[in-house]
């Protein structure tokens, strides 16, 4: 198994993964809708495949933002998430 060096993110970057956190939940709720409304396979077949593929990337998008917000809070006692991080 590799060692994996975590440094903690920029404040900069941290607020930008938040903001798209909900560009991405609007996303993938846009995608859900847009499939449901795809009932008859039939008669929009292609708009559907297209869809699922929207709803795919968001969610893909959106579970690894999670995942880098995730990991940043558990990098709290790092001495970079430290530095970079403001006292409240």
């Amino acid at each position: 198994m590799a060692l994996v060096k975590r440094v903690a993110l920029a404040p900069r970057a941290l607020r930008q993964l938040r903001r798209v956190r909900s560009v991405y939940l609007a996303g993938v709720l846009l995608s859900v809708l847009g499939l449901l409304s795809y009932d008859n396979s039939a008669a929009g077949g292609r708009q559907a495949v297209i869809a699922g593929v929207f709803l795919l990337v968001f969610a893909a998008l959106l579970t690894l933002t999670a995942v880098q917000l995730w990991r940043h809070g558990r990098t709290k006692h790092c001495s970079t998430a430290k530095r970079l991080t403001r006292i409240v």
